[in-house]
């Protein structure tokens, strides 16, 4: 086998644009990681003509294929006899199959007897090799043909698809595979910076870092840096990896707060847990988004006390003690309002750390002096009070979600200077 294969994933939905194609993408790194490459990927839909077509080309060009979706019971996934056609295989009930299926329908407490559609899935090429799905119904099919061409076909979920590419299908593919290097990549993330700042920060490195190339990939929870290496050892590539992190570090400082899929609300749980402090958040415009963050951290309860969303004035006030004459002086989003709100949910639920947001998410709301985006972030803990304005970009979703993160980051600032 080549180092090199081909990704074809279905579906309708992909070409639609309902569903993303986070499939290819996690193909893609997890591949190269271990030393396969992703020559070309290609999205088509669920015309049988269609994914026969996709194969084939790709069967031509590499001999080596992995597809995605169009396994199910319904009428059209019909990625199996697509696939089988090119081979020139016919379809075959495989009574193991449809057991394994029946007998999963019972152990789940499915109410009734297992839909005849379902059987469908138990349909299987003639000669292919049966890849087992341990995280869902559907298996996968490994078939190939005499001249060492072979398609491999996985389900569309992305849960079973990853499962079944950890555990079955990669560990088949490194056995085969004739290179010993990689790909691989490492992911430092910052926040609290622009793209552009950053890349002016960096000086010579902007455009790579012992000799690796530099990715720059904002979005709104900040600018994330891919380092990128190449045709390399494994070995190697992690110490040229960790060399040009480290440089990365040294640059940007205080702006990174991890690496990979690091999330924040992680990292300054974290750094809460190990002073054995708590924390409570008062919202208005993010509506409960900062409390979501942080619950959404496994293990979280030991440390999250809760939080209050005061979107209307009067909650401000009986809630969490906001000074009426202070509403009506600077309104709603203001300096004096947001430290009044941390302040206050802290004694409200004797947390040890308490967060405060105000702003406008617009779109409307906004007057001369006070512009959809502008939010005031506050956070009072036993080392001091103290509170940001800013001016957030995007629509209303991001401009909260940039809030959110941006309170995270002012905690995390005060918490390591």
């Amino acid at each position: 086998m080549t180092s090199a294969v081909e990704v074809v994933t279905i579906g309708d939905e992909l070409l639609l644009g309902y569903t993303i194609d986070s499939n290819a993408a996690h193909l893609a790194r997890t591949l190269g990681e271990s030393g396969i490459r992703v020559a070309r990927r290609a999205t088509c839909g669920d015309d049988a003509g269609d994914i026969a077509a996709a194969v084939r080309e790709a069967l031509d060009r590499t001999g080596a294929v992995i597809t995605t979706g169009g396994l199910g019971p319904t009428s059209d996934d019909k990625t199996k006899e697509s696939i089988a056609t090119i081979f020139g295989r016919a379809m075959r009930l495989d009574d193991a199959v449809w057991e394994r299926l029946q007998a999963m329908w019972k152990e789940r407490g499915w109410p009734g007897e297992i839909p005849i559609s379902n059987k469908q899935q138990a349909m299987i090429p003639d000669g292919a090799t049966i890849l087992t799905n341990r995280h869902g119904s559907a298996p996968g099919i490994w078939l190939e043909d005499d001249r060492g061409r072979w398609v491999a076909m996985l389900p569309g979920v992305p849960r079973e698809m990853r499962g079944m590419l950890a555990d079955t299908l990669l560990p088949r593919l490194v056995a085969r595979v004739n290179t010993a290097t990689v790909v691989r990549s490492r992911t430092l993330r910052t926040t609290g910076i622009g793209e552009s700042a950053l890349h002016d920060l960096f000086g010579d490195a902007a455009r790579g870092v012992e000799g690796l190339p530099l990715a720059y990939l904002p979005g709104w929870e900040g600018t994330d840096l891919r380092l990128t290496v190449h045709g390399v050892p494994a070995d190697e590539a992690d110490r040229a990896l960790d060399a040009a992190a480290a440089v990365i570090r040294t640059l940007a400082g205080h702006y990174v707060y991890g690496e990979g899929t690091t999330d924040l609300a992680d990292v300054v749980l974290a750094d809460l847990r190990t002073r054995q402090w708590t924390i409570a958040v008062a919202e208005s415009c993010t509506g409960g988004m900062l409390g979501m963050r942080l619950t959404a951290i496994p293990g979280s309860s030991d440390v999250v006390l809760g939080g209050v969303i005061a979107y209307d004035n009067r909650l401000k006030r009986e809630l969490l003690g906001v000074n009426a004459d202070d509403l009506a002086a600077h309104g709603a989003v203001s300096e004096p309002v947001v430290r009044a709100m941390a302040k206050g949910v802290r004694a409200l639920t004797g947390a040890d750390v308490g967060i405060g947001i105000t702003g406008i998410a617009g779109p409307g709301g906004a007057t001369p002096d006070k512009p959809v985006g502008i939010v005031w972030l506050s956070v009072e803990t036993p080392l001091g009070a103290h509170a940001v304005t800013a001016r957030l970009v995007g629509d209303r979703g991001e401009i909260r979600q940039r809030a959110a993160q941006g309170a995270l980051n002012l905690l995390r600032r005060q918490l390591s200077p």
